[in-house]
């Protein structure tokens, strides 16, 4: 069952990639900023991206928050996408956080589902809630 909205951030792209022809592969960095548990934080990540045979995209990443205080989490995803209008593309998966910070430690292992969405031009926003 979904619960708690625990990650909440807009994005933009940094860098692109292709890794591979075949299969279309490709490499994207972001930085983000937003809110995990409602305190502001900073974000990297990177993501490859692979175009399957159906048109769907399948996805993978991983990445690094700041808090404003200075905690680090950290995370890993996996997705599925799809391409939309202009460029944009749109993805669903699973992402799991770890966190050091003892303010932070009940996202432990946490599982969360997650929406990411990328407009033509690199802007992204993206949704993370727990799952229990």
């Amino acid at each position: 069952m979904l619960k708690e909205l625990i990650i909440e951030a807009t994005s933009k792209r940094v860098v692109r990639r292709v890794l591979s022809i075949d299969p279309p592969t490709t490499e994207v960095s972001f930085e983000d900023s937003g809110h995990i548990l409602g305190i502001p934080a900073a974000g990297v990540g990177t993501y490859t991206s692979t175009i399957r045979p159906d048109g769907s995209i399948f996805g993978d990443g991983q990445g690094l928050h700041v808090t404003q205080d200075g905690d680090a989490i950290t995370w890993s995803a996996t997705g599925v996408g799809h391409f939309g209008p202009n460029g944009s593309i749109s993805y669903r998966g699973m992402l799991f956080l770890r966190t050091g910070s003892q303010k932070l430690a009940r996202i432990n292992n946490a599982c969360g589902a997650y929406e990411f969405d990328v407009d033509g031009a690199g802007a992204g926003v993206s949704k993370v809630w727990e799952w229990k």
